[in-house]
């Protein structure tokens, strides 16, 4: 037990930190290009939303729903998947209606908590899918990050306070993952029903805000993106498992 508390923690920590630094790096990569907004450029970005979408329906999938199906009843698999979906979609209005350039920060931690928490406690006994939910949630921080930043952009906030704001996300990826590693590592049902929360959560963000602006009229490439989203981490998992 001791050998796997002194691996297992602080293999839990880093990979959530650098899970969360991923949306920083996706607000570099959006503040580095500066291009004019061009069609070609318009249809890039469009296509990075679907590859974070792609990304996200993966994590559902192979990373997330596994669990919950393994450890909990039907019943009550559904209902946690359910109450993640529709507490997911009064945060969502309620984020709208406040329409602030901090509006999508929110809505990153909202995904990136419980899935660092989820990650700290499968850490605890499963550290092989710790890594695979941490790719999961890297990979879709990055094209969060991205958005994130030209969000905040587009409502004047300076790219310095943007990429703070990133920062400042990132290290509540650390913070869930030891509180999930220590609160939560021998309580699979209780992880599974985070996991599954969690999932239903990601969901409906899929489907109303990410999937919504992957499509452009008379552009038929950008869902690809998604495609590729989901290919990547379908690969990932056979990788890792």
């Amino acid at each position: 037990m001791a050998t796997d508390w002194n691996f297992s923690l602080p293999t839990a920590l880093i990979a959530a930190w650098l899970a969360g630094l991923a949306a920083c790096l996706g607000g570099l990569v959006a503040m580095w290009e500066g291009s004019a907004e061009t069609q070609g450029k318009r249809e890039f970005v469009h296509g990075v939303v679907g590859f974070g979408g792609g990304i996200l329906v993966a994590a559902v999938v192979f990373a997330l729903t596994p669990m919950g199906m393994e450890h909990l009843s039907a019943w009550t698999l559904a209902a946690v998947f359910m109450a993640g979906g529709l507490i997911f979609c009064a945060l969502d209005a309620w984020l709208s209606r406040r329409g602030s350039a901090r509006a999508q920060m929110m809505a990153m931690m909202l995904d990136f908590v419980p899935e660092a928490i989820a990650m700290g406690a499968v850490f605890g006994h499963d550290p092989r899918l710790g890594l695979l939910l941490a790719m999961f949630i890297g990979a879709q921080n990055l094209p969060e990050g991205f958005n994130a930043f030209r969000e905040s952009r587009h409502y004047g906030v300076t790219p310095r306070s943007a990429l703070l704001m990133l920062l400042g996300v990132s290290l509540l990826g650390p913070l869930g993952a030891v509180a999930g590693f220590m609160l939560l590592r021998d309580q699979l049902a209780l992880t599974a029903g985070i996991m599954a929360f969690a999932a239903g959560g990601i969901l409906y963000l899929v489907f109303q805000d990410i999937a919504p602006q992957t499509r452009m009229r008379r552009h038929w490439t950008p869902p690809l993106g998604a495609v590729l989203g989901f290919a990547v981490a379908m690969a990932g998992t056979q990788v890792l498992r």
